[in-house]
């Protein structure tokens, strides 16, 4: 069975917008992030067991709001109270997590092809964002995340990287379309590119 990406067909590769006589690397770009898996991990209120005593490819479950626990491949989102969402690039991630995380102690729901996840990057990635969301992003830092609405879409919002500003921005694949181009219009004022 082969996977479809859920942007695979409104995706197209260039610059578009306000990008005469700018640096392209300056640019915003603007890329899907396909080809991965993303699990709900929720913890039973019956379990005993200490949420900090688990690790999934090296990452120990976060337990402050809006934190991450993450590194190149796998990514670990606080979501709710004893609630995150696992978001993985590799095939066997969830094997890894099954081993470490009981039936008995925890629910685990692939949310796989319900998402899409958009990623951005530049310096006035943050300034996109701010014009279709009420977050304040103002000290928004690496490993921080968020839930809010983007132009009444409700999406998650991760910092992969603040010193060149990279973010994850996740939807509800149904709404997967509407959103890309919500973000692709609000970057047209800085010019974007898509590789």
């Amino acid at each position: 069975m082969k996977e479809i990406s859920p942007l695979k067909n409104i995706e197209k590769n260039g610059l578009f917008g306000n990008y005469q006589n700018k640096d392209e690397d300056k640019l915003i770009t603007i890329n899907e992030v396909a080809n991965i898996k993303i699990y709900q991990l929720v913890k039973f209120k019956s379990s005993s067991i200490e949420s900090t005593s688990i690790s999934i490819d090296d990452q120990i479950l976060p337990i402050n709001p809006n934190s991450v626990s993450g590194n190149k491949i796998t990514r670990i989102l606080w979501n709710a109270p004893n609630t995150w969402l696992i978001i993985s690039s590799d095939r066997d991630i969830s094997k890894k997590i099954t081993d470490v995380c009981s039936e008995i102690d925890f629910a685990i729901t692939n949310l796989s092809h319900s998402r899409a996840i958009v990623q951005i990057q530049g310096e006035r990635a943050l300034d996109v964002i701010k014009k279709g969301s009420p977050l304040n992003l103002n000290n928004f830092k690496k490993n921080d995340c968020r839930t809010s609405v983007y132009h009444g879409i409700t999406f998650t919002i991760d910092m992969v990287e603040d010193t060149q500003i990279i973010l994850n921005l996740m939807a509800n694949r149904s709404f997967s379309e509407s959103f890309y181009h919500a973000i692709t219009d609000s970057a047209l004022e800085y010019g974007y590119k898509k590789i």
